[in-house]
């Protein structure tokens, strides 16, 4: 590990088409829309985009490796409970989350207002200051599944430092 940095810089990214349903997830935060979307687990486009952000700093894979939608046991889970995993697995191995940017792309629903509520989930989620957390969200100017509203998506940044 010496010729290892201090630091390492994930991504990820994570979509969902829009199902029935009255409301997303959305950092840990329910979103009420006119809508739900379809996925195995909650479908949390933001936490499992950090999720994989977290595992692909640390090249543990993606998040369909460690949570298969093939297992039940994930059927219709809390995503904060699979972003609570990778952190474990992080500071199993001598990493802890330094900070994380994630941002949001859809039409609807109207992000802004649940901004800082997903800040605080997430950073309570990751045992980290709310400071060491940004969610930010913007519109795909009605271009693509999103722009259409057929779906929503998310991407992010995690900075893993050595704990």
């Amino acid at each position: 590990m010496a010729d290892i940095p201090p630091f390492r810089i994930g991504q990820g990214f994570d979509v969902h088409v829009f199902g029935p349903g009255d409301h997303i997830m959305l950092g840990g935060v329910r979103v009420p829309h006119g809508c739900g979307v379809v996925a195995h687990s909650d479908g949390d486009v933001v936490l499992h985009a950090l999720s994989d952000a977290i595992l692909g700093a640390l090249a543990l894979g993606d998040i369909g490796v460690h949570f298969p939608p093939s297992d039940a046991r994930w059927k219709g889970a809390d995503s904060a409970e699979l972003l609570r995993h990778c952190i474990g697995l992080a500071a199993a191995r001598g990493w802890r989350l330094g900070n994380a940017d994630a941002t949001v792309v859809c039409e609807q629903p109207r992000v802004g207002p649940h901004v800082l509520a997903m800040r605080e989930r997430i950073a309570q989620a990751c045992g980290v200051d709310v400071d060491a957390i940004s969610v930010k969200a913007t519109t795909s100017e009605k271009l693509g599944f999103t722009g259409r509203g057929e779906g929503i998506a998310a991407q992010a940044v995690a900075l893993m430092v050595r704990a």
